[in-house]
């Protein structure tokens, strides 16, 4: 019997205190009504506030994580979170596509923690336009946009990486467009603004929470630019959650 709620697959690493990562993915896909899956990239060493290590799975490790899924269930909709490198996401992004050709995959992309710890290494450009081009979405902060394209100019450097695939362009580091994400697809650009006028309070994986978000309602039917606002809306909600880093999920 299928099940009633559309699958989501989150392929990020494990967070030992569930702010962020899979365990922060699962609690948001159940969140939009969708049934969560997860694969493990790597298991980090961390609490809210410090990243200490990650011990991380090769791009055989994980494909053999999805093999078991997709031997089972048809996936459609696929989050990716940290991954060792661009040789690793570009292997894991080719099977799946091989998997399901019409699979949307978002990747978050996260080059680094908070504390600083790089987590995936120097750019190189040749493999990262290749696997651009079968990923749906990305969502890059203004730094991460600046760092995959090479480009110093935040709105430049999306419009770049938005000839291979959709972006959405964060703004919460942004030092002059702070608070606004700038979507770019299909040649234009649309503008998101804050969705409520809650108070807002930083929140340990926030960009996993937001991309994860996204992955859902998608999933869900809804089209990118609505499945942004509506993720923009829940990711606030989180953010007001409470007044610490790690945060308490709510519909």
């Amino acid at each position: 019997m299928p099940y009633n709620r559309p699958i989501v697959l989150s392929i990020a690493g494990f967070d030992p205190c569930a702010g962020a990562g899979v365990l922060a993915d699962i609690k948001t896909f159940e969140q939009q009504q969708c049934l969560g899956m997860a694969i493990n990239t790597g298991i980090t060493q961390q609490v809210e506030d410090h990243f200490i290590s990650v011990n991380w799975f090769s791009a055989a490790e994980i494909i053999e994580q999805v093999k078991t899924l997709t031997n089972k269930y048809r996936i459609d909709f696929v989050k990716v979170g940290i991954i060792e490198n661009l040789k690793v996401l570009h292997e894991v992004v080719t099977f799946l596509k091989q998997q399901n050709e019409n699979i949307t995959i978002v990747w978050d992309t996260v080059l680094s923690a908070s504390s600083g710890f790089n987590l995936i290494g120097a750019i190189d450009q040749k493999k990262l336009e290749e696997t651009l081009k079968h990923i749906f979405l990305i969502t890059p902060n203004t730094n991460e946009a600046k760092k995959l394209s090479g480009l110093d100019d935040e709105i430049k450097a999306a419009n770049h990486l938005a000839s291979y695939c959709n972006v959405l362009l964060k703004g919460g580091h942004s030092l002059e467009n702070k608070g606004i994400d700038f979507l770019f697809s299909d040649g234009k650009v649309a503008e998101i603004k804050k969705q409520t006028s809650i108070s807002i309070y930083q929140k340990h994986g926030s960009g996993c929470i937001l991309s994860s978000a996204i992955t859902a309602n998608l999933a869900l039917g809804n089209d990118l630019e609505t499945s942004c606002k509506k993720a923009k809306l829940y990711i606030e909600t989180i953010l007001n959650s409470n007044t610490n880093l790690l945060a308490y999920h709510v519909a």
